[in-house]
């Protein structure tokens, strides 16, 4: 991982908003810091992270940890609806992650063999499971190198504010995707850590 990381960093430090970034946060990406083994639970924790600030996310993912610490699936999948409420889960949500773990029960799939494509395609077949969800896993869970997801706010605004654009649409993202190909997804980590630190590169120029 640690040599993914070298090799995209002296790649996108061809782009001086890039250089940038990676002067500034090289030493702080952790791309490791959000993995799980555990598919159906690193998969929950991402859908209590849609819609949600960063800190409240974290709140509410160390309260899932405790309900469902040493229970197996089906135990977790029995979780009343409202015992999930009341640690922030919206009931919406709630469904979603029971969604989640009735899928993989008694299930083993073999993600290292499949396309980015193809992962996307089997995990946006679970009710409540979206392409920004399993793009996040992907990246987080998988550690593919190469995925941008256009739908993520965060990273949207802070292209914005580094690139200073008005507006980030669809030529937008693929021009500057493939500039940072095939290295998308530590892209995506400096972007991340830019707008979290609120430092960008159209301040320090």
């Amino acid at each position: 991982m640690r040599n993914s990381i070298r090799l995209a960093y002296d790649h996108l430090t061809k782009d001086k908003v890039m250089s940038f970034l990676i002067d500034k946060f090289h030493d702080k990406i952790d791309w490791g810091n959000r993995y799980n083994s555990n598919y159906p639970l690193s998969i929950a924790n991402l859908i209590i992270e849609q819609q949600i600030s960063f800190k409240a996310a974290i709140t509410v993912k160390k309260r899932f940890a405790k309900i469902v610490d040493k229970k197996s699936q089906s135990e977790i999948i029995k979780i009343s609806t409202t015992d999930l409420q009341s640690i922030g889960i919206s009931f919406r949500k709630a469904e979603y992650i029971k969604n989640v773990f009735r899928f993989f029960k008694n299930k083993t799939i073999d993600f290292d063999k499949m396309s980015d494509k193809e992962v996307i395609d089997c995990l946006v077949a679970i009710k409540g499971v979206g392409e920004w969800t399993a793009q996040m896993f992907l990246i987080f869970n998988l550690f593919r190198q190469d995925i941008f997801s256009p739908k993520d706010l965060a990273l949207i605004n802070s292209i914005k504010k580094n690139y200073l654009m008005e507006s980030v649409g669809k030529v937008e993202i693929e021009k500057l995707t493939r500039k940072w190909a095939p290295y998308n997804s530590i892209a995506c980590l400096l972007l991340w850590e830019s707008v979290e630190n609120q430092i960008f590169f159209k301040d320090h120029k």
